[in-house]
């Protein structure tokens, strides 16, 4: 894959999209904390790593139509709330996601009469998780159905997972979104849904973590699948896939 720009990009926060409000994502960044443990004897420093810790800054412009950026910053909820800023919007591309808590909305009006906010978002739980679109951005399902897959390429992990959903409008009674694996993109061993992969059943806007079981193997092909009783369901999800052992 060639090197990319930061054209074409969103920014998901809550179950709402906000990214024709966003001006510039300003900040993205996570990692350990780092802790001193440099000894008397040393010539430089020694760090271990410390709690997992992630942000998520942008500049909005702003909207006060009902849905968009003024309405849903202004109201500075006190519970946490879940970024996911997508590189692009395709299928398979990458997105990073991140529960937080929003720590403001400043405004400045400047000389130019430009008026605009800036919003920080420092992790709250398990800090900022790169992970791979699993809707080529929003996705619209209208009764259930089984999504295109993506190939991880590398078979099988034995680490978990963790997802993100944002379901930013619904019609209907109620839509649950969930992931399938397969070995072989169905061919031979049939899509089978991922354990503890399932998000609750939705019945209007909303956002979700969840996490498998972190020693859970997790097959190369992975897609998303809508049931429910509904007519209408825009959402988007996102999968990161441990490589490694990973603990929160």
């Amino acid at each position: 894959m060639s090197k990319q720009s930061g054209l074409g990009d969103a920014l998901y926060i809550a179950g709402y999209d906000l990214s024709g409000d966003i001006g510039s994502v300003n900040s993205i960044g996570g990692g350990p904390s780092l802790l001193e443990v440099t000894g008397i004897d040393k010539y430089a420093p020694e760090r271990l790593g410390g709690v997992r810790d992630g942000r998520i800054d942008y500049t909005s412009f702003f909207n006060p139509a009902i849905g968009q950026a003024h309405l849903r910053l202004s109201a500075l909820p006190t519970s946490d709330v879940i970024l996911s800023y997508y590189r692009g919007t395709a299928l398979g591309g990458a997105s990073a996601n991140l529960v937080a808590k929003q720590l403001n909305y400043d405004g400045t009006r400047a000389d130019d009469g430009a008026f605009t906010f800036v919003g920080q978002n420092p992790g709250s739980g398990y800090g900022l998780e790169w992970g791979t679109n699993l809707t080529a951005g929003k996705r619209t399902d209208g009764s259930a159905t089984n999504g295109t897959s993506v190939d991880f390429g590398t078979g099988s992990t034995s680490f978990g997972l963790q997802a993100y959903l944002h379901v930013f409008a619904f019609t209907g009674t109620s839509v649950t979104v969930k992931l399938q694996e397969s070995s072989d993109n169905g061919a031979g061993d049939a899509w089978a849904d991922v354990t503890g992969g399932g998000f609750t059943a939705a019945t209007g806007v909303t956002s979700q973590r969840i996490a498998t079981a972190n020693n859970l193997t997790v097959e190369r092909y992975l897609r998303v699948v809508t049931t429910g009783t509904f007519s209408n369901a825009v959402f988007a999800v996102s999968v990161n896939r441990n490589d490694v052992a990973t603990n929160f």
